[in-house]
């Protein structure tokens, strides 16, 4: 468990005068209590994936509490989930595209449909990303302060269908967008492949997100959220597009352009700000000190590249009215396996900068990764691209990554096989199980090698997912809530996922 969490809220627990405490509550209470309903469990480990488990654990009335066990406490609440996802990038929606049409639907369907995944959010793209067949903007060309040019029509044959058949599939999806870069036009070098913003365009560049929001919208595809800039506190080396945004000119953008323009227009679109590294919580602290920032601002967007979640719970501890969501992070990232070295006590060390572990094998990587993303105050989990093909693609990077498969799914664009990573095993325990509108609730215990996070759900269904990282040997926990317990066996390098009402 990641030592720095906030939610300790019953690390006493382990004393042996908290074990008497809860033991004697037990008797106490044992007979007018209400009892939990039958659990459900599901596992994942090296042979099964979010296989139903015949037999699981019941709850029953102990005559001792274990110290060592994982305590729940329901009544206290965090934050309401709005949900879980991937990016719609044009690499992916290009790849569905060229799918046939029923194979297509089908993965559309395991992913965003009431029997698959239920992914219930997703990321755009405001112009292209990295990862795209070419690179484009809504306003290609020479200078055009009243964007007399500007067009969604690349996003016509193939972004735009896609997204509509996803909220066929979930008429609730959550929609956000980013742009990697505005026009080249707008910048310093007057290229998309890295610089930085002029200050000089904000007025334009605030008429290309209003823009973007309303030939969108006019395309049937509403979309409730933006960031300002992905990963603003970098220019990727010119490598693909990309843009750098001082502290100060994100800060007068949201304040005196972006957020005035969209509250005039009487748009819902909520604005995000950072998009960008956990290691850069201090910029979203003295940004959202701003008053006029903060008025606009509904949250922050975070990446896990460099850095660490608890970042998220220092920047909800001093402004709690804003929310937390996490929208990058990608399968075989060799930073974010760094990040995770605080739950590496029984876990094999991380990979050497240039490997990368076996595609599809790191379930519980990513479940540590978004249980402590949910216990400091994520509202949202997003992860990067929803398919890309076996080499990793299409991808504009330059110098070219190496091949390798990536994406929330994979596909041989040789014989259409498709493939799945660690997240998209990992995600299963999460968004099959826990609905929008939970809420995170306390859980506590330092077991090594576990992991664990709780939610409820507003039909007042309760879920436990666990996580155990220990590559050989299984561990055994005992789950308490109030007077009642549940004793698990977690096989090696699994996932544990307990749902009761």
């Amino acid at each position: 468990m990641n030592k720095t969490n906030r939610r300790e809220f019953l690390r006493v627990a382990a004393s042996a005068g908290a074990v008497a405490a809860v033991v004697g509550r037990a008797q106490l209470h044992a007979e007018s209590e209400a009892a939990p309903g039958p659990v459900r469990a599901w596992i994942t480990t090296k042979d099964k994936k979010f296989q139903p488990i015949a037999s699981p654990p019941q709850w029953g009335m102990p005559s001792e509490v274990s110290a060592l066990g994982v305590h729940l406490n329901p009544s206290a609440r965090y934050q309401e989930l709005v949900g879980f996802g991937g990016a719609f990038t044009d690499a992916s929606c290009y790849l569905m595209n060229k799918m046939a049409p029923d194979a297509c639907k089908a993965l559309l369907a395991d992913l965003y449909g009431p029997a698959g995944l239920r992914l219930s959010v997703g990321r755009t793209c405001i112009g292209s990303s990295d990862y795209t067949t070419e690179m484009y903007s809504y306003d290609d060309g020479v200078e055009d302060p009243e964007l007399k040019r500007f067009s969604i029509d690349h996003d016509r044959p193939y972004l735009l269908p896609i997204l509509r058949q996803a909220r066929e599939l979930n008429p609730d999806l959550y929609l956000f967008s980013c742009v990697w870069s505005p026009p080249g036009w707008m910048k310093a070098g007057g290229s998309m492949l890295g610089g930085s913003i002029r200050e000089r365009w904000f007025p334009a560049l605030t008429q290309y997100f209003l823009k973007f929001l309303q030939g969108y919208a006019d395309a049937g595809v509403k979309i409730q959220a933006v960031t300002v800039n992905n990963e603003v506190d970098t220019d990727q080396d010119g490598g693909f597009p990309a843009t750098l945004w001082g502290q100060q000119y994100e800060m007068g953008f949201v304040r005196e352009h972006l957020g005035p323009a969209l509250e005039k227009a009487a748009l819902e679109t909520k604005i995000w700000i950072l998009d960008h590294n956990y290691d850069l919580w201090g910029r979203a602290v003295d940004e959202l000190s701003d008053p006029g920032v903060s008025k606009y601002v509904d949250g922050v967007a975070w990446h896990s590249y460099a850095g660490n979640p608890d970042a998220m719970s220092r920047v909800h501890d001093m402004f709690p009215t804003k929310h937390q969501y996490f929208t990058e992070g990608g399968p075989t990232r060799p930073a974010f396996m760094e990040a995770l070295r605080p739950h590496a006590g029984l876990m094999q060390p991380p990979p050497h900068p240039r490997e990368y572990p076996p595609y599809g094998s790191d379930w519980t990587r990513w479940s540590n990764a978004f249980t402590d993303m949910l216990r400091n105050w994520a509202r949202m989990i997003c992860v990067w691209n929803l398919l890309l093909d076996q080499n990793g693609r299409p991808d504009i990077s330059t110098p070219p990554r190496p091949n390798r498969p990536g994406g929330l799914v994979s596909v041989d664009t040789r014989s259409q096989q498709l493939s799945y990573s660690g997240n998209y095993y990992a995600f299963a325990h999460y968004s099959k199980l826990i609905n929008r509108g939970a809420y995170v609730f306390a859980t506590a215990g330092d077991l090594p090698g576990i992991n664990h996070v709780a939610a409820e759900n507003t039909d007042g269904s309760r879920v436990l997912v666990l996580t155990n990282n220990d590559h050989s040997q299984e561990q055994r926990v005992q789950c308490t809530l109030e007077s009642r317990a549940l004793d698990l066996v977690l096989p090696p390098d699994s996932i544990t996922s307990l749902v009761w009402s």
